[in-house]
């Protein structure tokens, strides 16, 4: 049953994930935090920020590390192949009417208006990793990491994935 439990969660969160890591981020933690509370939010938090720091598509090192964690290897195995398994139907289903639709003004709108709704769920999720960051570490740290990444990011132009790294090493110091 874990199995189908760790396929049905990654399934249903990549096939309703349209757009991409953006998108389906929330929709597996929700499921992986919120319904089936395999991880704790802060656990999550620092996964995604390991998944982020790494190569290759967030939505599938998350689902390769949950599920190996869950069910060992074939665990892993199945929930990289619910990751892959909607993007690889739709690719083939939709394959055919790509050049049908491409210039199509409602297909462009539809694609506008999902924007909206995933800036939301990136947003509240957001909220939700900054209430367990200030749960779990105190104001001064969060206060402390959130202005050094600004200035790391934006006034120093350092790469994200070295102010992670950065981050987690001091979590890994002075908050463990």
């Amino acid at each position: 049953m874990m199995y189908w439990d760790i396929f049905w969660s990654f399934f249903i969160a990549n096939i309703l994930g349209y757009g991409g890591g953006p998108a389906t981020i929330p929709l597996i933690q929700n499921e992986v935090v919120n319904r089936y509370h395999w991880m704790s939010l802060s656990e999550f938090g620092d996964l995604l920020a390991i998944a982020n720091a790494l190569p290759g598509p967030i939505a599938t090192k998350m689902a390769g590390y949950i599920g190996y964690e869950l069910g060992g290897g074939f665990g892993a195995a199945v929930a990289l192949t619910a990751t892959i398994l909607p993007s690889a139907i739709a690719v083939i289903i939709l394959f055919k009417f790509v050049n049908l639709f491409k210039d199509s003004p409602e297909v462009k709108l539809m694609t506008k208006s999902v924007q909206p709704i995933i800036a939301v769920l990136l947003a509240v999720m957001a909220y939700q990793f900054f209430l367990a960051a200030f749960e779990d570490s105190g104001i001064f740290h969060l206060i402390l990491l959130t202005g050094l990444s600004y200035f790391t990011l934006i006034k120093w132009k350092i790469h994200p994935s070295l102010v992670i790294i950065g981050a987690l090493f001091y979590g890994g110091i002075l908050l463990a």
